[in-house]
């Protein structure tokens, strides 16, 4: 007889990740589909370990959807970021990716941060800045 507790029949949200990526830092934020509200989750180094941590929160928060701010001018990050969602799509084909404009995203996340009262925005506004582009799409 197997006696191990047998897990109640909860439905899984799925959560949908923004993405603010930079050369240096990534900012994410987290939002589910029932409440639309996009919250800062974290920002990771964009080095040799960033695509593993991706797929790390990917998989621990149940991501079904991925929102990728992209620049409206045409310039070298938008073919990082196309890039970037190759790879993640390679390791992670289940994944849906969309892209939204990130126009003034930082330098609103900049505003948003010092009206907090906080000091060296700069640190933190990476994560502020994918809250944004997330919370522009969960908005359309």
């Amino acid at each position: 007889m197997n006696c191990q507790a047998q897990k109640p029949n909860i439905p899984q949200t799925s959560h949908i990740l923004g993405i603010d990526y930079g050369k240096a830092k990534v900012g994410l934020a987290l939002a589910d589909e029932e409440t639309k509200i996009a919250f800062v989750y974290t920002t990771l180094s964009n080095d040799k370990n960033f695509l593993d941590n991706l797929v790390k929160i990917v998989k621990k928060e149940s991501v079904g959807k991925i929102i990728m701010g992209i620049p409206t001018y045409v310039n070298s990050e938008n073919s990082e970021i196309e890039k970037l969602k190759t790879d993640i799509l390679r390791v992670l084909p289940e994944i849906s990716i969309e892209f939204q404009s990130e126009m003034f995203s930082t330098k609103m996340a900049q505003a948003n941060l010092v009206e907090k009262g906080m000091k060296n925005v700069g640190k933190f506004d990476d994560g502020e800045s994918a809250k944004i582009i997330l919370q522009s799409w969960l908005d359309k």
